[in-house]
């Protein structure tokens, strides 16, 4: 006998479902985004925003010390 037929027999409330996005709460009711995805966007903002950081500064290494060196190119401020 299943468990819903089990429980309509002897008089109980249907069992409730757990859902995982309502573990979280949304942000806004008619928003479909939870504070936990929130939380996972701005961590991941965070992250690229560095990795962007370190990709500007190597490229400026690049761009400024390994080219003239390696005689790719002359800086302007050289000459």
């Amino acid at each position: 006998m299943g468990e819903a037929r089990r429980r309509s027999e002897q008089g109980l409330k249907p069992r409730n479902k757990k859902n995982p996005r309502s573990e979280s709460p949304r942000i806004v009711s008619w928003f479909p985004v939870t504070q936990a995805q929130r939380d996972q966007f701005i961590q991941l903002s965070i992250r690229a925003g560095w990795i962007g950081i370190a990709a500007l500064v190597i490229l400026w290494i690049i761009v400024r010390f390994v080219g003239p060196a390696a005689g790719w190119w002359i800086p302007a401020d050289i000459r």
